[in-house]
């Protein structure tokens, strides 16, 4: 089944939720990265988190997730928009950790638990807003639950999951955000605990076969769906163009340098490993142009 979203309602609107599939989006990632197993699941859980914030965005709006927890992972870093688009990247791909005591992929050991998680959300205004809070976990979920609770007054549930497969490829990934609104009583809010509770891991449920909704149906009965994408994916904005730009923003005698010492460049995007080149001709041309 494709990657997919879907956003519902509960207990008389008292209750909101999304809810992601992202297998196709995270295997792209780890293709394109070329991520360990590890990295592939730290990076997959912050891209499924930011994807689902980023539809609780409206319009041009978009985020920037970072998370820095001063593991040997680096810096994790996901952009999503409303649009159902997200992108990401880690410092290092490459880091392998045995498994941990559990006998899962040890994600926060990668990640660390020296740091935090910060939020970059632009809504057209002067300045964008920033929220960040301390990592709690480095597992991630219980991350963005923090802060959600901390920095946007948001009591949530947050779940995340990315299972790799033998041959290191993406079996299956997704999450979900349960976050609850003004208005619920206490016996609901205990209901709900007592159905994440006994809820198996979201990969799990995922792998078995179960559809997003028949899953929001078992932690929430009676949930609306009020819509559904079929159109999340990976997408980057990088481009030609774009890189041509930055070369030129850089001004004549910086080119001018880059052309005697290397006579060419290689520009590299970060969040989708594409390659531009730029000959001697080329660098040529853009001297020339300024």
């Amino acid at each position: 089944m494709q990657d997919y979203l879907i956003r519902a309602t509960a207990y008389e609107g008292k209750v909101r939720a999304f809810a992601v599939k992202t297998t196709g989006i995270v295997e792209e990632l780890r293709r394109r990265h070329l991520t360990t197993p590890t990295a592939t699941a730290a990076l997959g859980r912050t891209a499924t988190a930011a994807l689902m914030m980023g539809v609780m965005l409206k319009g041009e709006e978009k985020l920037t997730v970072q998370v820095k927890g001063g593991g040997p992972i680096g810096q994790i870093v996901a952009d999503a928009n409303a649009k159902g688009e997200v992108r990401g990247y880690v410092d290092n791909p490459g880091v392998d950790l045995p498994l941990n005591s559990i006998g899962k992929l040890d994600v926060a050991g990668a990640v660390g638990t020296d740091g935090f998680l910060y939020i970059t959300k632009d809504l057209g205004l002067k300045e964008p807003y920033r929220g960040s809070v301390p990592i709690v976990s480095g597992e991630l979920a219980e991350d963005f639950t923090y802060y959600f609770v901390k920095s946007e007054q948001t009591p949530s549930a947050v779940a995340l999951g990315v299972l790799v497969d033998v041959d290191y490829t993406v079996k299956t990934a997704g999450g979900f955000i349960i976050q609850l609104l003004p208005g619920l009583k206490d016996e609901e809010i205990d209901q709900i605990e007592k159905e994440l509770g006994a809820l198996p891991p979201i990969t799990k449920l995922l792998d078995r076969g179960d559809s997003l909704e028949s899953i929001l149906e078992t932690l929430l009965p009676g949930a609306k769906v009020l819509e559904r994408s079929d159109d999340v994916r990976f997408q980057c904005k990088c481009s030609r163009e774009r890189v041509k730009q930055t070369l030129i923003s850089m001004g004549r005698y910086e080119i001018e340098q880059i052309l005697e010492e290397d006579g060419q460049a290689e520009v590299v995007c970060h969040f989708c490993n594409e390659k531009y080149h730029f000959g001697e001709d080329d660098l040529k041309v853009l001297i020339q142009a300024l």
